[in-house]
C-alpha cells in the first residue's frame, strides 16, 4: 500500500457492493495512496427503491442504510476513515414527475420527507455521517419543477444550519452560485460548508469539489482558495470507470507532489476539510 505522505481524500464518490465493484474499488484507492473517502448514496432508483408519496420515509432509510453498509466495509480497509454523505440526487424530481406523475409539489414535499430522514443520521452521533446532499437538476425543467427543486435545495441548506453540517449540492455546471451562498447565510449556514461537487477550478460562493481532471486542479491550484478533490465515480458495472476511477485522487495527489504543489495538497485534503466538515484527516490516520 502507497504512502503518499499526506491524507487524501476522494471527496465525492459511490460504492455499490450489490451491482458494482463495492470494496474492491475501495481496495484500489487505497493501494495507491488513497486514505479517506466521503461516500454518496446512490440515487434512489438506482438501488430500485421507488419512494411513495404518502410515507416515503421507510424507502429512504433503505438507500442510507444501505451506503452505511458500504462506509463500514470501507473502513476495514482504509488508512484513514470513511464517512457517508446522505441525501436525495435533485434528477428525482423528474423521476417522480415525468415517471410517476406527481405534481412538481408532491415531488417536493417527496424529497423534502428525504432530507428530514437523512438529517436524522447525521444528528444520531452512532452513524458519523458527515453532510448532507441536495441541489436541484442540472438539465433544462419546467418552471414548476425548478421552483420545486429549488425549495428542495433550501430546505437542505435549513437542514444543514440546524445541524451544524456541511451541504454536497448536485446542480448545474457553473462557476458562480453566490445566489445559493447567500441562501445558506439566511439560513444560518456559512457559505463555506456549501460544498458544490463535480466543481471547476474556481467557484464563486460556496467551497468547490474540483474534478480531478488536470487542468481543473491547476486552476484551483492557481486561485489559491479552498477546496476538495473528487472522482464521482459512480460504481456502475455497465459504466466501468465512470465519471473518474477510484484510482484518480491518489495519482493527482502524486502528479501535483511532484509538481511542487504540497501546499495545494494540504489545502484539499488536510486544511479545506477540516473548515467544511469539521474533521481532522491527519489524527485520523492513526485509528
Amino acid at each position: 500500500m502507497e504512502d503518499l505522505g499526506t491524507p487524501v481524500l476522494d471527496n465525492h464518490l459511490h460504492l455499490d457492493p450489490r451491482h458494482g465493484r463495492g470494496i474492491d474499488a475501495v481496495e484500489d484507492f487505497a493501494h495507491l495512496g488513497g486514505t479517506h473517502l466521503l461516500v454518496v448514496n446512490k440515487p434512489s432508483w438506482l438501488l430500485g427503491v421507488e419512494p411513495e408519496k404518502d410515507d416515503p420515509r421507510d424507502d429512504f432509510r433503505a438507500v442510507f442504510e444501505e451506503t452505511l453498509d458500504a462506509v463500514s466495509d470501507a473502513d476495514s480497509v482504509l488508512r484513514g476513515r470513511a464517512w457517508p454523505v446522505l441525501g436525495v440526487h435533485p434528477g428525482l424530481v423528474s423521476k417522480l414527475v415525468d415517471d410517476r406523475g406527481f405534481t412538481p409539489e408532491e415531488a417536493r414535499d417527496t424529497m423534502q420527507t428525504g432530507l428530514d430522514v437523512a438529517a436524522e443520521y447525521v444528528a444520531d452521533d452512532d452513524c458519523d455521517a458527515l453532510a448532507l446532499k441536495t441541489g436541484r437538476p442540472h438539465y433544462e425543467v419546467t418552471d414548476a419543477v425548478w421552483e420545486a427543486s429549488n425549495d428542495v435545495l433550501k430546505h437542505g441548506l435549513a437542514l444543514g444550519a440546524e445541524g451544524d453540517c456541511a451541504v454536497q449540492l448536485h446542480t448545474e455546471g457553473t462557476d458562480d452560485l453566490t445566489e445559493v451562498a447567500a441562501w445558506a447565510e439566511e439560513r444560518g449556514l456559512a457559505r463555506e460548508k456549501v460544498v458544490k461537487h463535480y466543481a471547476l477550478g474556481r467557484l464563486k460562493g460556496p467551497t468547490p469539489s474540483v474534478m480531478s481532471e488536470k487542468d481543473r486542479l491547476l486552476d484551483a491550484v492557481e486561485n489559491g482558495a479552498p477546496f476538495l478533490m473528487e472522482t464521482d465515480f459512480v460504481d456502475d458495472p455497465d459504466r466501468p470507470g465512470a465519471v473518474l476511477g477510484p484510482k484518480t485522487v491518489p495519482r493527482r495527489v502524486r502528479w501535483l507532489l511532484e509538481e511542487g504543489h504540497e501546499d495545494a495538497v494540504r489545502n484539499a485534503h488536510v486544511e479545506t476539510p477540516e473548515l467544511v466538515y469539521g474533521i481532522d484527516t491527519e489524527a485520523t490516520l492513526s485509528e
